[in-house]
């Protein structure tokens, strides 16, 4: 069993599309849809254009959406929402330089499709330099460590979610009520640990990605999108109520916190792994780059207009994922657990990636009769990385950061301008696309670097976890 034959048979095919050799960038995304310039490739699973902007908007929306609101605070009530805005541009932009730079490829090696790690080897493949050239292999494994290290990180979000989620709902259980608008603090019934929590869902974890095809996935993928979408619309509901006054917010935060910041938002907008197989799945490519822009306008704005809400009903007591703030009543209650229970279903999907590049590793190198074995170890092992990970660092807020520091900024932010250049380079490149590139690269590289940083300095410091909650906002 191959990575490839993996990948033809159950995983969106990366796909390209066809772009003239001698493109330069500064035509960029204006030949990005021209007519005629495109071959389409694998008619039989073609997507229409509301069908691919659905599955852009899902694979979007998840636990960076809810962490927005804390990451607000630590930017700033002014700050925050402006950065949000300028990262959004930067990331639906380096989505765009991926697309065309795949394009390219396609049409000069006269290939059906190309992913994000085979893009970024045939761009080391086009430099001027020997020792690039010679190395290009090592671009194609940078990006499948850097998807693994992604999407295991989304699954131990996904542990810490569901352990704080359920913790929080049990513990106050005993004075939940059906009045949602009492002004009351809370007293929460201690039970046990968050990290006996999620050893508690180890098991269900396991057996749930024991599921190995993604047509079967996708009816979880349906239930969960429907629980999540439900859940979003009830906080909406409650947080645009009552907005206290804001005036005692600042509008800029302390530079300190900003790394975190960074960290969150890079992780909420880290989608890029998904465009090359929505656009190879679509019935008329020469619509994506419209569905793309339209696509991450929406959920750019759904950001946004989350995180300054929900910072400014809950304030200073804003948690690491807003559905701890909600109240304590059962309505409320209610939208936790069926928020969690579309996690719990989108942990298989974000689980496919990394297994799609790991397993098969290991099962070509064993005899036939022991694939389906070694399989589903290689799945119980990773299923239990992850619940350890999350066990190590149990607080919601930082693993969300540091994955998105550690390694959403790379794959979003540090690899497509520097593709678009070696790419691009020996054909003419403007001076000013150059120092565009570079800048963005620049400020993905010091995102990294400080924003890993400062959450490994905050995963050292004493965790100030409340003990009470209120019932209708954190002011009590």
């Amino acid at each position: 069993m191959s990575t490839q034959r993996l990948r033809n048979e159950d995983y969106p095919d990366y796909s390209s599309t066809d772009v003239s050799p001698d493109e330069s960038p500064s035509e960029g995304l204006n030949n990005f849809s021209s007519p005629g310039s495109y071959q389409r490739f694998g008619e039989s699973s073609s997507t229409t254009w509301f069908q691919t902007l659905i599955h852009l908007l899902k694979g979007n929306i998840g636990t960076g959406l809810l962490g927005l609101p804390l990451a607000v605070k630590n930017a700033g009530i002014l700050m925050g929402p402006l950065s949000l805005l300028v990262i959004g541009i930067v990331a639906v932009h380096c989505m765009s330089i991926l697309v065309k730079c795949a394009r390219h490829f396609c049409q000069r090696l006269n290939k059906p499709f190309v992913d994000y790690g085979e893009t970024v080897m045939y761009g080391l493949e086009s430099t001027s330099s020997s020792w690039l050239r010679n190395h290009a292999h090592w671009g194609r494994h940078i990006v499948d460590f850097f998807l693994i290290v992604t999407q295991l990180g989304f699954c131990c979000v996904y542990f810490v979610f569901l352990a704080d989620n359920f913790k929080q709902v049990i513990e106050a259980a005993n004075v939940t009520t059906n009045n949602c608008h009492n002004n009351e603090t809370v007293i929460l019934t201690p039970t046990m640990d968050s990290r006996l929590y999620m050893l508690t869902f180890l098991p269900f974890l396991v057996l749930l990605v024991f599921v190995r095809n993604l047509r079967v996935l996708s009816i979880f993928s349906l239930l969960a999108n429907v629980t999540m979408m439900v859940s979003l619309v009830m906080i909406y509901q409650f947080i645009v109520q009552r907005i206290p006054n804001p005036s005692h917010l600042p509008l800029v935060a302390p530079w300190k916190t900003y790394p975190l910041f960074f960290g969150t938002a890079i992780f909420a907008f880290e989608g890029i792994g998904m465009v090359l197989p929505l656009e190879n799945k679509m019935k008329d490519p020469r619509k994506f780059p419209l569905i793309l822009y339209v696509g991450m306008a929406i959920i750019t704005t759904l950001y946004i207009s989350l995180g300054c809400l929900g910072y400014l009903q809950f304030g200073a007591d804003i948690q690491g994922s807003i559905t701890l703030n909600l109240p304590n009543c059962w309505l409320y209650q209610s939208v936790k657990l069926l928020y969690s229970i579309g996690i719990f279903f989108t942990y298989a999907l974000q689980f496919y990636v990394p297994a799609e590049i790991i397993i098969p590793f290991f099962v070509s190198r064993v005899p036939e009769h022991w694939e389906l074995v070694v399989d589903l170890f290689v799945r119980t092992l990773l299923v239990c990385l992850t619940c350890i990970l999350a066990i190590l660092i149990p607080r919601l807020d930082l693993v969300i950061s540091l994955v998105g520091s550690v390694s959403s900024s790379a794959l979003a932010l540090i690899i497509p301008p520097l593709l678009e250049i070696t790419t691009y380079y020996s054909e003419g490149m403007s001076p000013l696309a150059i120092t565009k590139d570079a800048l963005i690269s620049i400020l993905g590289f010091v995102g990294f670097v400080v924003g890993t940083y400062e959450a490994l300095y905050e995963l050292t410091q004493p965790s100030n976890a409340p003990i009470f909650i209120n019932s209708t906002s954190a002011f009590a």
